[in-house]
């Protein structure tokens, strides 16, 4: 193998699939990348078995060849090194490395022993538009589990209904769904929420749209040059509709900006009481006031101006709640709930595309 890459897009590259390398698996060849020139292209590719993430980058290719070398090696040697012109050059299992300044040899592996995720072959295909795609995943994704005792809720359930695609994820404490593009496909995917992180890491302003190809085990984006392909999650995803109120005896509009800064100030005495923090709505007072309590410190109750139709009081966990303000980006909020022990829903004021529940706790 010999060939010639600009260190930008060689270190771009390895940025973007060096993450997935896993130094802590029992295969010590998962703790590599793979360079292998395809055509006038090079690859650079990770994987952990689950996730695989490919990068194809423009090459001056003298002669074709693989080979396997460190991940964290290469990636903060590349990325170290001036712009310009590199020189990669592979004789038997060392890997040269040239520039006009640096001569770096990096010891590799034979590229025969790299695990390969298996292609789709029969799959079907359809492209979602990238900022679309984007913004569900930054709304949904803060609401998936992490509990590995519980996988399907590590999971991000991508499907159909009515003609409408979804997006939505739990762990049981939240939710969140977002309604993102029409479909007539019919579509069920449990996707690891990890490869979602990582798939949002790839999506850049610059690319048009996503191209999004699946068969009953695994699924692949495809974003510009980069490739990923995860496994999806065996099981059924729980019926999560019940959970969405469709009525409520409680509700209240308010800045977004007020609600954030008194929620912030609250959550600082409610460290002690794991987060907890009571919400009121007074329609009389025209105002939502939420109070905490910190026994050995204090107390604090923080209000704000807001249009209230109906009195009520909840409590929530302060990092929740904080978590879903954070995925509202209308300046007008909507707080809407049916006594102390039903969920909570919050939405953007007239967007009904995004809806975003929290469990209360027991006061």
């Amino acid at each position: 193998m010999k060939l010639q890459v600009t260190q930008e897009n060689l270190a771009k590259a390895l940025n973007n699939v060096a993450r997935v390398a896993n130094t802590r698996g029992t295969l010590p060849i998962l703790a590599n990348v793979m360079l292998k020139t395809v055509g006038t292209r090079l690859t650079i590719a990770a994987t952990n078995l689950d996730i695989a993430i490919t990068h194809y980058i423009g090459s001056k290719v003298g002669e074709e060849g693989s080979i396997t070398v460190p991940a964290r090696l290469m990636q903060d040697f590349v990325t170290s090194l001036p712009s310009g012109v590199i020189e990669l050059k592979l004789d038997d299992y060392k890997l040269h490395i040239t520039t006009d300044q640096y001569n770096s040899t990096i010891n590799g592996v034979s590229a025969e022993e790299f695990p390969v995720m298996p292609a789709i072959s029969e799959g079907k295909s359809w492209t979602v538009p990238v900022k679309d795609l984007k913004q569900a995943l930054q709304q949904v994704l803060v609401a998936a589990g992490t509990d590995e005792s519980r996988p399907v809720l590590t999971g991000v359930y991508l499907h159909s209904n009515d003609g409408k695609l979804y997006i939505a994820s739990t762990d049981s404490y939240r939710l969140a769904e977002k309604e993102f593009m029409t479909t007539k496909e019919d579509i069920q995917l449990l996707i690891p929420a990890s490869a979602l992180q990582d798939l949002l890491r790839l999506l850049s302003d610059q690319d048009d749209s996503v191209e999004i190809t699946h068969d009953d085990q695994q699924v692949l984006f495809k974003v510009g040059e980069v490739e990923l392909v995860t496994r999806l999650i065996e099981g059924s995803y729980p019926d999560y509709r019940k959970l969405i109120p469709t009525s409520f005896a409680s509700e209240a509009t308010l800045s977004k900006s007020d609600f954030v800064n008194i929620t912030k100030v609250s959550s600082l005495f409610a460290r002690e009481s794991a987060g907890s923090i009571t919400i009121h709505l007074d329609a009389e007072q025209k105002q939502v006031s939420i109070k905490s309590i910190a026994s050995q410190l204090g107390e604090n109750t923080a209000s704000a101006t807001a249009d209230v139709v109906a009195d009520g009081s909840i409590t929530l966990n302060s990092r929740f709640l904080l978590d879903a303000l954070g995925t509202l980006s209308a300046d007008k909020v909507q707080i809407r709930f049916n006594g102390k022990l039903e969920p909570c829903v919050l939405q953007e004021l007239g967007g009904d595309d995004y809806t975003h529940v929290i469990m209360p706790l027991k006061s």
